[in-house]
């Protein structure tokens, strides 16, 4: 696996989003204007500090097994929900990085809202649409200044 073939395959399971965030690239179920979360974290470069090329969520249900696979470790930032992080590429072959992503998510699918999933469910003229709506909505709200209650 490497990160080419990595975003080839994640852009093939359904309402999958790429964003450039975090020093890498991060994939989301659905568009995080929409409520959709994101499902797997893959850095664009390395460095000595940086010794992961990956990271999502296993679930509680596999977490510590996968743990024991020499190459994967607890994700920074993320163990405390269950997200594990590989120090390379070699760790699973092509056919179970897939998997694994796959198991990724639909566990991330399904812990999304009702609602949200509701959306991602409607065509995708509809969910540009709110998506932009809810873009202008964000925007208005960001340029309003607080007011401060008085104690």
């Amino acid at each position: 696996m490497n990160i080419e073939r990595l975003r080839a395959y994640l852009h093939t399971l359904p309402h999958v989003v790429e964003t450039v965030q975090f020093g890498g690239l991060v994939f989301w179920v659905g568009d995080k204007a929409l409520g959709g979360k994101m499902f797997a974290w893959a850095l664009l470069e390395q460095d000595s500090t940086r010794t992961r090329v990956l990271a999502y969520p296993a679930g509680p249900e596999r977490y510590h097994e996968l743990l024991e696979i020499e190459g994967l470790i607890p994700a920074p930032y993320l163990a405390r929900i269950f997200w594990v992080a590989a120090e390379r590429w070699d760790v699973f072959r092509n056919a179970e990085w897939e998997q694994e992503l796959q198991t990724a998510h639909t566990l991330t699918y399904e812990k999304l809202p009702a609602r949200t999933r509701a959306t991602l469910d409607l065509p995708a003229t509809q969910q540009k649409r709110l998506i932009n709506e809810r873009k202008k909505l964000l925007a208005s709200k960001a340029k309003k200044p607080r007011s401060r209650k008085k104690v």
